[in-house]
């Protein structure tokens, strides 16, 4: 394990360095998810320090270097965990960083706000009745209030949330306040959404609009649709959401969620909408209701809720129809009920390799280069679906590329397969020999988004993510010590704690 002091962070830097001048794999993949924006060439000892602050949470080397030296590194990087921690809902971290610091939160006003103390919120308002609206790094105490998921492991703390949140209100906060999810995007993450959709926090989001909170933020409404109950979406809608233009619609068909459609249906949203939300002056080719319906692996009962919506089932889509799409994705239920509303059930030559696949047919070589524009991330898309594993299997036994990422997010079928938590999907592509190296376009590596996906996939119940993190560690990816000190599930957190003790060498 790393030195914890400042030259054992400055050793660690300098062998990164040599390592990476070696082309170490595990090298390559930290500068990866940490790149510096230089050539290879141009890199100098301080970006590799550089990385070594970012995987300790801090932006800096010399952020990193002056708050070891003002609070001792131990206790600074605890406060950077604890941040983090109380953003992503990882409460058992909180607790146990808390149980080591009881006062880790002293003189961090946006901390105490997310811990909900309400003396201490109290006094520094006394003090400094500005802090309310402070900048405090990306986001203003109503957003850290707003983001943070400590409620889950404190609902007892409800009445001093809510005493915070008023005592900011008092105090100037902005009920509509936002950060950009980006540095430099227009578009703001609203208190409403962290509230909502981030936190699952149903009641801080009733009464941010209690107070004003505009429930049209273009986040909330389409989050809520992934919680797993409709309270926060039934909450937006009776406060005048409108579903137009938001793709909850389409999102809410993602689950197979029959209520959550029917809720949106009923408050305006439609099956036309896919044009509805001009960006960059142009209206987006977005998905029809009927191809999302198809590709998503609903059933039969949402096909026809969505014709009887007034689907067009004669629509294409880049270049297939909904009928298309349903047969290549194994959607049979989908497929029948284009058949019963007399939708066009043909398929073009272009499709017709991918259909004789998964039907199980003789036919021709898949060439990539001539597929509908639809099917052209078709594995990467079908990956998270475990019973079609199958079709997946005569796909790329036709020539379907199997370890393409996608254009935007730079995901591969591999990385989607971890996330999912399906190991009997991700050992078959593990045996098909990806780059096991790949970082995606948010700087996951393999590893990472196993763990990400342990946390945060809204259908991680039942999946397994222990058998899908030793599939992977098996197959030899590195174990990062910063993978360590991030995971929040305990049973996650364990095993690779137990696996680095018995495998000392692959921690890197």
């Amino acid at each position: 394990m790393t030195d914890l002091s400042l030259d054992g962070l400055r050793f660690a830097a300098k062998r990164l360095h040599h390592a990476y001048i070696a082309r170490a794999p595990w090298a390559v993949e930290r500068l990866a998810q940490h790149p510096p924006g230089k050539p290879p060439e141009a890199l100098t000892r301080a970006d590799f320090l550089h990385v070594i602050a970012q995987e300790h949470g801090f932006a800096s080397w010399p952020k990193l270097k002056l708050a070891a030296e003002t609070l001792g590194l131990d206790r600074a990087a605890a406060q950077q965990q604890l941040k983090i921690a109380l953003f992503h809902g990882q409460n058992a971290r909180t607790e146990a960083l808390l149980a080591r610091f009881p006062d880790l939160a002293d003189g961090l006003f946006g901390l105490q706000c997310a811990l909900y103390q309400r003396e201490a919120v109290a006094a520094a308002l006394a003090a400094k009745p500005g802090l309310a609206v402070e900048r405090l790094g990306p986001r203003t105490p109503i957003l850290h209030l707003a983001f943070s998921k400590w409620i889950h492991a404190r609902p007892d703390l409800e009445a001093d949330m809510l005493a915070v949140a008023q005592m900011l209100l008092d105090h100037g906060a902005d009920v509509n306040d936002g950060y950009p999810y980006q540095p430099g995007e227009d578009h703001l993450l609203s208190a409403l959404y962290g509230a909502i959709g981030h936190a699952d926090n149903m009641v801080l989001g009733r009464w941010l609009m209690e107070h004003g909170a505009d429930p049209n933020d273009g986040e909330s409404l389409y989050h809520a649709t992934e919680l797993g109950h409709h309270a926060g979406l039934r909450m937006l809608l009776e406060a005048g959401a409108d579903p137009k233009g938001t793709n909850a619609l389409f999102r809410a068909m993602d689950f197979n969620d029959h209520g959550a459609v029917r809720l949106l249906l009923d408050h305006g949203a439609r099956v036309d909408d896919y044009n509805a939300a001009p960006v960059g002056g142009e209206a987006p080719v977005v998905i029809p209701a009927l191809h999302q319906v198809a590709r998503r692996g609903c059933d039969g009962a949402m096909a026809r809720m969505v014709l009887e919506a007034g689907a067009d089932p004669a629509l294409r889509w880049k270049g297939v129809t909904a009928y298309e799409m349903a047969v290549v994705f194994g959607s049979d239920a989908v497929a029948e009920a284009i058949r019963e509303a007399g939708g066009e059930t043909s398929v073009s030559p272009q499709t017709e390799p991918l259909v004789a696949a998964v039907e199980g047919r003789d036919g021709p070589f898949i060439d990539p280069a001539k597929l509908p524009e639809a099917f052209a991330h078709l594995l990467r898309e079908m990956v998270h679906m475990a019973d079609r594993l199958p079709q997946m299997q005569a796909l790329v036994a036709r020539g379907l590329p199997y370890d393409q990422p996608d254009a935007h997010e730079k995901v591969t079928p591999t990385h989607i397969a971890g996330w999912s938590g399906l190991p009997e999907v991700l050992g078959w592509l593990i045996g098909l020999r990806p780059d096991l190296s790949h970082v995606n376009a948010y700087g996951g590596t393999l590893l990472s988004t196993i763990i990400h996906g342990s946390e945060n996939n809204p259908a991680r119940e039942g999946r397994d993510y222990l058998a899908c993190l030793t599939l992977a560690l098996e197959a030899g990816v590195a174990l990062p010590e910063a993978a360590l000190r991030g995971a929040g599930r305990a049973d996650v957190a364990a095993f690779l704690e137990a696996w680095a003790e018995a495998h000392p060498g692959q921690v890197v």
